[in-house]
């Protein structure tokens, strides 16, 4: 599998990254956490599956069906399209319904599936119809010095996991360990890793890669067995499903 991706044109607040990708064999495929919903298309046998995927908290395996094309839409962290919130499929996904002629059901309304090519007209009338929006909220206000400012920085922590499905922990670890694997790829040792990122030791990084990612150090640097690793995309469609 060949994955190619860009970032999108308009509405960056929203969605930051389209990929598509075609399998030629059944597989299976090494999926890293991450912290955003994605919304994937896949066609195969003739039939096209749509899919709102949650955020991830773990590494996973993912199979891969022969044949297939897929497209994905990466949302921005704190974008909703509802009525699917992102705390409803955490570490899941939820199937959307897809007419006869093709086209996809999101809120009791028929959409024309998106193409590589036109991804952003898809989001663009999504938002428009109020089906997808971006959240305002910023968890790491501090409230402090105001009264009862504890309690309002709890509350924030709270809609905050509300809203991402995650907590601003969470979300600080797997953006971490996504950009160490970034690193490690592009030719960095753990010691340089280490030290940028701001992990503790050797030890710590190896712990955060095996729970996120799925993959040792060694085995994401050049060379290393990371071919079927995704640090971006999340396939879920099986075969004769």
């Amino acid at each position: 599998m060949r994955f190619e991706h860009r970032d999108t044109e308009t509405d960056a607040n929203i969605v930051d990254r389209v990929w598509r990708t075609r399998s030629d064999a059944e597989d299976t495929m090494t999926s890293a956490a991450r912290t955003c919903c994605q919304l994937i298309l896949t066609r195969m046998r003739g039939r096209l599956l749509v899919s709102l995927r949650g955020p991830e908290t773990r590494t996973t395996t993912a199979p891969v069906p022969p044949d297939a094309e897929f497209l994905g839409i990466r949302l921005t962290l704190g974008t909703v399209l509802r009525p699917h919130p992102a705390p409803s499929i955490v570490d899941g996904s939820v199937s959307l319904p897809v007419t006869d002629s093709g086209r996809i059901v999101i809120g009791g309304q028929e959409w024309e599936a998106p193409t590589y090519e036109n991804a952003e007209q898809f989001v663009r009338r999504l938002r428009n119809a109020g089906l997808l929006a971006r959240s305002g909220l910023r968890v790491e206000e501090n409230s402090a010095g105001h009264p009862g400012g504890h309690r309002s920085k709890r509350t924030l922590q709270r809609q905050y996991r509300a809203v991402t499905g995650l907590s601003q922990t969470a979300v600080t670890q797997i953006d971490r360990v996504n950009a160490a694997a970034t690193m490690l790829r592009g030719g960095n040792d753990w010691p340089t890793v280490v030290d940028a990122l701001g992990y503790f030791d050797q030890a710590h990084l190896a712990h955060a890669l095996r729970r996120y990612v799925g993959r040792t150090a060694r085995g994401l640097r050049p060379g290393g067995d990371h071919a079927t690793v995704s640090f971006l995309y999340k396939i879920s469609a099986r075969p004769g499903s």
